[in-house]
């Protein structure tokens, strides 16, 4: 009988089952369209010997060795559900359900406890790395209970990336953890793309480079601090020409991003915990900015799209981007502490940033500081405040400072960098501007404020 079933036979699917049967785990797989079955197991060579091909979801749960494991990698939301309501009556209890989508963390923990009423246990895993880290070791965050874990276990830590051995995948709490975790990833990723596309618009436009050369200088850059996976594949992109017209090939891209929603997530939760998440907002506006490519279009006929040059040289640009990078992990394990306390996750920091060390899309050599950070006392339990990091903010933000400055006034967005710049030196002054904000709020709403040095709450001699 096969130890574990995986129901969706799409691109992170199949690419799973593969990666589990060459671990030698015996998988049944199934999909919705049957058809996809047969031409899957006949493309899987002598793996297939392994993955057991079942064509109605009856046969498909009897095969499985009990108590069963179950991973959908179906579309999320209603899909879900309704996969749900048919596979539970199937089911036994101390089964498992895992929904390894990018899923609402909402909708994972209600999934969790209307399961739980059948003694059914339900897992919210998020998995990063694309196609080729879930065929060849992806990065795995997983949310439910102690059970699924130990049923999990051992299939994931066999075929999780490894970063100098150490399995990157962890049970990092119940219900909505693994989801919610995911889903921070992803904002962070949507930042550490734009920085990397505000940095790239500088050297093309402002310093008028040839993508080859940009490429080379990420592939320098790809060997030092900022060491990435998206800094590698971005000097590899930016090596190629378009067979069709012999231009560099991302000159023929249009200029509109696409999105699927977990950067936006990041950003509402992160507001209605009273977090900031400027950086991820920065990165989701301007994915949004970018689809009105006709508006934008339009607007540069009226108000002059002419930018002046960009004077930076490719060490400041390094340095402003590694305390980019820094701030952007900042806000992003702020996010993850404040669900963390809501929602009683207990997460550990220091074992997230080492899961996201290899197999994910935002994996980087800083991530190996970052978890050394958080195994220490962090002061107010801030990731800028810890010593080595805050000895390199030191060091790069005057570099930060100068891009930003030399990018506004020629005129060119960089709403990443900004905002970050922003948030550093919004959180280093001791003393701030809200006074003011607290005063008028009293004087237009009778809100009252809190005085320094004194208990309770007051109101300013305009009440008088």
């Amino acid at each position: 009988m096969a130890q574990i079933g995986i129901y969706g036979l799409g691109t992170m699917g199949s690419a799973l089952a593969l990666n589990m049967a060459e671990h030698g785990f015996d998988v049944a797989v199934t999909n919705r369209e049957s058809d996809w079955i047969a031409p899957f197991i006949s493309e899987a060579g002598d793996l297939a010997a392994r993955l057991h091909p079942y064509t109605t979801l009856a046969e498909f749960i009897a095969a499985l060795t009990p108590p069963r494991v179950i991973l959908f990698m179906i579309p999320s939301g209603a899909p879900m559900d309704a996969m749900i309501d048919e596979i539970t009556p199937l089911l036994a209890p101390g089964d498992t359900v895992i929904d390894g989508g990018n899923a609402d963390f909402h909708d994972t923990r209600r999934r969790t406890a209307q399961l739980a009423e059948r003694d059914l246990h339900f897992v919210g895993m998020g998995v990063s790395g694309g196609e080729s880290g879930a065929r060849h070791g992806p990065s795995m965050m997983l949310g439910g209970s102690a059970h699924s874990w130990q049923q999990l276990k051992p299939v994931l830590t066999a075929i999780a990336a490894r970063y100098e051995g150490a399995p990157c995948v962890a049970h990092l709490g119940p219900d909505g953890a693994g989801h919610f975790v995911k889903t921070v990833h992803n904002g962070i990723e949507y930042v550490d793309m734009q920085v990397i596309a505000e940095i790239y618009s500088l050297l093309r436009n402002g310093a008028a480079l040839a993508p080859t050369e940009i490429g080379a200088l990420f592939a320098d850059w790809d060997r030092g601090p900022l060491k990435s996976y998206l800094v590698e594949i971005t000097a590899r992109l930016l090596s190629y020409t378009d067979p069709e017209t012999g231009h560099p090939m991302v000159d023929v891209i249009k200029d509109a991003a696409g999105q699927k929603g977990t950067g936006r997530w990041t950003v509402i939760e992160a507001l209605r915990m009273g977090q900031s998440a400027s950086m991820i907002e920065a990165a989701v506006g301007a994915r949004g900015w970018s689809s009105e490519k006709a508006t934008r279009q339009r607007a540069e006929t009226i108000l002059g799209g002419a930018v002046g040059a960009f004077d930076g040289t490719p060490e400041v640009l390094a340095e402003a981007f590694l305390a980019a990078r820094i701030l952007a992990y900042a806000q992003g394990f702020r996010i993850l502490a404040s669900a963390s306390e809501e929602y009683e996750w207990s997460l550990d920091p220091a074992t997230i940033a080492r899961i996201w060390r290899a197999g994910c899309i935002i994996r980087s050599a800083l991530l190996d500081d970052i978890a050394a950070a958080f195994d220490q006392h962090l002061p107010q339990g801030q990731l800028i405040l810890a010593p080595q990091i805050a000895q390199t903010l030191a060091r790069c933000i005057p570099s930060l400072r100068q891009v930003v400055c030399s990018a506004m006034h020629g005129g060119h967005p960089v709403p990443a960098l900004s905002a970050g710049l922003s948030w550093y030196d919004s959180m280093r002054l001791g003393h701030g501007s809200a006074n003011i904000i607290q005063a008028q709020r009293d004087m237009f709403g009778h809100h009252g404020f809190e005085r320094l040095g004194r208990s309770g709450r007051h109101h300013g001699p305009w009440w008088d």
